[in-house]
């Protein structure tokens, strides 16, 4: 006599009913009642007689925790969840502020203006110097600068990498607090 096919063990997500391979576990019902520790065929016999599956929510515990719920609906509300997280999730970029050594005041303060806007953003901001010319002997300008530039973003952001020469240019790195 051949026995009736089981369908595969799950691949992914808790593991529920016949999957569950521990001899004993601690049961929680479907109104969140502990039922104590039970021998693992009992518990899902008590999970069908409900019209529900045993499923294994903390597999890591002594002896693991399972509950009576509809593994179909918990699947869903599982992937709903990770939905709302990949949606809601912000990946933070870095954007680049290019300047010079001896740059006005007002293109300074328009330059200021989109670092504090992309700090707000929550971005990463790069300030680049870059010197030509004779401008590379006086190379303490460019470090001025920037320590001006850091002074005045100091209660939104952080410098994460203190300004370096890099060839010709001088670089810093500002991230938001």
């Amino acid at each position: 006599m051949r026995r009736p096919l089981a369908p595969p063990p799950p691949k992914s997500g808790p593991r529920y009913n016949e999957f569950i391979t521990v001899p004993k576990v601690r049961v929680i019902d479907e109104n969140g009642e502990n039922l104590g520790i039970l021998y693992t065929r009992e518990a899902i016999e008590q999970a069908a007689e409900v019209g529900l599956d045993l499923v294994e929510v903390s597999p890591t515990a002594d002896p693991p925790v399972c509950k009576f719920l509809d593994i179909g609906k918990f699947k869903y509300e599982a992937q709903k969840k990770a939905n709302l997280a990949r949606k809601t999730q912000r990946t933070q970029e870095i954007k680049e502020i290019k300047m010079r050594p001896n740059i006005d005041d007002h293109d300074y303060d328009t330059k200021m203006r989109s670092v504090v806007k992309f700090l707000g953003e929550g971005d990463k901001v790069k300030v680049t110097l870059r010197f030509r010319g004779r401008e590379l002997s006086h190379q303490q300008l460019g470090m001025a600068l920037l320590q001006r530039v850091a002074e005045e973003t100091a209660e939104t952001a952080k410098v994460e990498a203190y300004p370096r020469m890099e060839g010709r240019q001088m670089l810093m790195v500002l991230s938001p607090k």
